[in-house]
């Protein structure tokens, strides 16, 4: 297989998005695991485009790094989905990444119920820090970030310079909609996380979630009472 250059990727963006099955995902992951191999890692929330990720990568590469940054504040669902998955797709290397601290222990040091009082500063020290630590061997990252689900996504690229982790990343699922997420899982008969089916379409740490809009993916659920919109993983 011939290897894209940076810019050679960016100009075949609108054709992939035109003329792929998978509006370019299933490329772009070729061209990740082609570029960076075991150097690359994907950072997955086990929410459905998760799950649709996982099984594209499981394509490409069955034996890929996962990623799960495990607050310990996550719904229980999730963490069955998880179990349900590695049976699934036993080549994978799934890690349960955890912060410093369990829940218990920032709340003796800083307080019950960060997550409440001081949110971006919870989602730092269980977030990003575990991801930075997560990332420090590798190469570039991979995320199921779609352009649909939120203003400050709209304008993502299969390939990303990531300041916040002096990385790169990528993002397979750009062009994907929530119908077409939707119809994979169908179509495949993929596992997902029931909560979806009660009406959350973004999942994450309990005490910050609720269900939202079903008909886009969108992430209103996410920290509705609040103006946060992101845990800080993502802010180009």
């Amino acid at each position: 297989m011939v290897k894209l250059t940076y810019t050679e990727w960016v100009e075949t963006d609108q054709d992939l998005e035109i003329n792929n099955e998978t509006k370019g995902a299933l490329n772009a992951l070729r061209w990740a695991y082609g570029e960076y191999d075991d150097e690359l890692v994907y950072a997955c929330s086990f929410g459905v485009e998760g799950i649709v990720m996982i099984d594209l990568i499981s394509q490409i590469k069955p034996t890929a790094k996962v990623v799960f940054l495990d607050t310990g504040l996550h719904f229980q669902e999730t963490y069955a989905l998880i179990d349900e998955v590695r049976k699934s797709y036993p080549q994978l290397a799934i890690e349960l990444k955890k912060p410093a601290d369990s829940v218990e222990q920032q709340a003796e040091k800083l307080g019950d119920k960060l997550w409440e009082r001081q949110p971006d500063r919870c989602c730092y020290l269980r977030k990003v820090i575990p991801l930075r630590e997560a990332l420090s061997g590798a190469a570039a990252w991979l995320s199921g970030l779609r352009r649909e689900q939120s203003p400050s996504r709209s304008q993502t690229n299969f390939i990303n310079k990531d300041e916040t982790f002096q990385s790169v990343k990528i993002c397979p699922l750009i062009h994907w909609t929530w119908e077409d997420i939707w119809a994979y899982v169908d179509q495949h008969q993929l596992p997902y996380n029931p909560l979806h089916d009660q009406g959350y379409p973004s999942i994450g740490c309990a005490p910050c979630t609720l269900p939202g809009d079903t008909t886009t993916g969108s992430r209103l659920g996410r920290w509705a009472d609040q103006t946060k919109t992101e845990c800080g993983l993502h802010k180009n």
